[in-house]
């Protein structure tokens, strides 16, 4: 009887304290989780599975490994805000998966993506043929984004918190060369200052960060 107060009494703390710490950790729909949200929520599940499994443990036992596990997911939130870098690293970059009704049969490899899971995400945006599409990227959260070629294009992100995305250049036909003589002729000439830069109707906008305006 007294393990099963125990019990009850682990059961309902766990849940109150893992909801404040989601509410901590942000509103993120599940597909848009991290790879860190992930492993996050998979470890606090197995600390909570512990705490009522052994109820002859100490619950101080279960609630530091959350905690820390809270504290770990702070800290990489606020480095993935500050640094593109570290969000490639962790989250990945979206993989352009078709460009112009071909597919791209090399990056799928590199994603580990098959023509099945393309195929079904295809369909489930009513889409019947890769012909209809002009690009279709796979975001790190697993989903297909898909630009049918009628529908207003993706505009790439040329400069993204100061660093050139040089392989979104190359998708325009550009080069490292062309977009930093650009930015100089409108009076930027540091990258580092620019927090996003694009190319729209054949000119290129953008937008300093803070610490610059």
């Amino acid at each position: 009887m007294t393990d099963l107060l125990i019990i009850s009494f682990r059961t309902v703390f766990l849940y109150i304290l893992i909801l404040i710490i989601l509410r901590i950790m942000g509103k993120r729909e599940v597909g848009e989780l991290g790879v860190i949200d992930i492993v996050v929520f998979v470890i606090m599940a197995e600390v909570a599975a512990f705490a009522l499994d052994s109820p002859d443990k100490k619950l101080i036992q279960s609630v530091v490994p959350m905690l820390i596990l809270l504290v770990i997911q702070v800290i990489s939130s606020y480095f993935s805000l500050k640094s593109k870098r570290f969000r490639d690293i962790v989250d990945g970059e979206p993989a352009l998966i078709i460009r112009n009704g071909v597919i791209l049969e090399q990056e799928m490899r590199k994603q580990r993506y098959n023509l099945d899971d393309l195929f079904q995400q295809l369909r489930e945006q009513q889409i019947g043929s890769v012909h209809e599409v002009s690009f279709a990227y796979l975001e790190p959260s697993g989903n297909l984004s898909v630009f049918k070629h009628d529908d207003v294009q993706p505009v790439l992100s040329l400069i993204s918190d100061g660093i050139i995305q040089t392989r979104h250049l190359e998708l325009i036909g550009k080069t490292d060369e062309w977009l930093i003589k650009g930015l100089q002729q409108l009076g930027v000439n540091e990258i580092e200052q620019i927090f996003y830069c694009s190319f729209e109707n054949d000119e290129l906008k953008f937008q300093l960060k803070n610490d610059y305006l």
